[in-house]
């Protein structure tokens, strides 16, 4: 509630009413949230539909669109008890819209804070908030951005081990197939994830929960703007799939998933997934390969193919 004064200097009450009214994320919204997040596109994976729609739960997300522009409201990245916002995106200015955040939270009586905020968001961000502002790097949140043509290649002195291991993989297999991953392919892929799921990052909070998304991925995969292919050995059997979807000049690889027992089937995976993909797309830039949420086997394996940036993340509380 706010006081006034009326013109007999009689002080009245006005209720304060927030033009934000938020709600449940649900893949019926794909389409709405996705069209609004090309408005401004960035590399980081947050500000993806597979970074918003493969974390709706794990985040808590909710959204809202007023005046052509996206609110997402969710949980701190690396702070799950705290309620947090995503920069708003769309059409309104960004003044105007931080301060519709700012009213929303006086009424709720929450903190506003602003989490995953993209380095090349930041400075904007504060020239609104102003200097009552404060900054908190999120270290273990940074995406991994590496050059599409040196994953597409594994070429250069650095890459001479991953390079290795690929030739090793195709001196075993040498009748490799690369497959679009289709709708028909679903049920196939599906099985092969049930039974090699478990190896992949087993020893991570989040595991389980991501192991969840990829299943639904899978199973509503028609309805994500995303891209994929299948990877069989000589036996004809698959050994690894990769999903990804295109923003920008930005492949975003959400998903890569391979037989362990297959040597380099991972190094394969990763080639020729970005080695399709620009293909399909000649445009492409680079690949985001997304963060290692702090885990030191994950960090490594992600060093190992040299990125060319690591795209930093910030909480900012006002």
């Amino acid at each position: 509630m706010i006081s006034n004064e009326d013109a007999s200097g009689v002080c009245t009450t006005t209720a304060i009413h927030t033009k934000l009214k938020f709600k449940p994320v649900t893949l019926a919204d794909m389409p709405l949230i996705n069209a609004l997040l090309q408005t401004a596109i960035s590399r980081t994976c947050d500000y993806s539909a597979g970074g918003i729609f493969m974390w709706i739960d794990y985040f808590g997300y909710e959204y809202c669109v007023y005046d052509d522009t996206l609110f997402i409201k969710g949980r701190t990245e690396n702070r799950r008890t705290e309620t947090s916002f995503m920069v708003p995106v769309g059409a309104m200015a960004l003044e105007q819209s931080v301060a519709m955040v700012v009213e929303y939270c006086a009424l709720k009586q929450l903190k506003p804070v602003f989490s995953a905020v993209p380095s090349d968001r930041i400075e904007a961000l504060l020239a609104v908030c102003g200097p009552q502002a404060s900054v908190e790097s999120l270290d273990d949140w940074c995406d991994y951005l590496y050059s599409i043509e040196s994953l597409a290649t594994l070429s250069g002195k650095k890459l001479a081990r991953k390079r290795n291991h690929f030739n090793q993989f195709t001196a075993a297999n040498p009748s490799y197939t690369v497959e679009p991953l289709t709708c028909n392919l679903l049920p196939e892929v599906s099985l092969f994830f049930e039974r090699h799921q478990g190896a992949d990052k087993s020893g991570e909070p989040t595991a389980a929960y991501e192991s969840n998304e990829c299943r639904r991925v899978l199973r509503y995969f028609s309805t994500y703007p995303f891209e994929g292919i299948v990877l069989r050995g000589d036996s004809g059997g698959i050994v690894a799939f990769a999903v990804g979807e295109v923003v920008g000049d930005t492949l975003f690889e959400h998903i890569e998933k391979m037989d362990h027992d297959v040597p380099g089937a991972g190094t394969a995976v990763c080639k020729l997934f970005a080695e399709y993909m620009l293909a399909r797309h000649p445009s492409l830039r680079y690949v985001n390969r997304e963060e290692d949420c702090g885990d030191p086997g994950l960090r490594e394996a992600k060093q190992q193919y040299h990125p060319v940036a690591l795209l930093e993340k910030f909480n900012v509380r006002i």
